[in-house]
């Protein structure tokens, strides 16, 4: 049996102010396509200026959006391919 290797790169971008952390998720698949994905944050006035955890909050978003997209994605080209409407794809 014969096994492929294959790797993917995913793209996180960050835009901070005091308040907001905004997160862009990007990967380019083998087909050549791309699919982007947004995350969001937003500090609580009473919490601490902790740019690494704003970060983390809206990357996560960012790419658990990302895999919802990624996920869509496939159930098209199932759909696509078979010619019949598939089951939903579930995380």
């Amino acid at each position: 049996m014969m096994h492929n290797t294959v790797g993917w790169h995913i793209e996180l971008e960050f835009e901070e102010d005091d308040q907001h952390t905004r997160a862009v998720a990007l990967v380019r698949l083998p087909d050549g396509s791309e699919i982007r994905a947004h995350g969001h944050a937003t500090r609580h006035r009473v919490d601490s200026n902790q740019p690494r955890v704003g970060e983390e909050i809206a990357g996560a978003r960012a790419l658990n959006e990302l895999a919802m997209r990624l996920l869509a994605k496939a159930h098209e080209e199932i759909d696509a391919d078979s010619g019949r409407v598939s089951h939903a794809i579930h995380v």
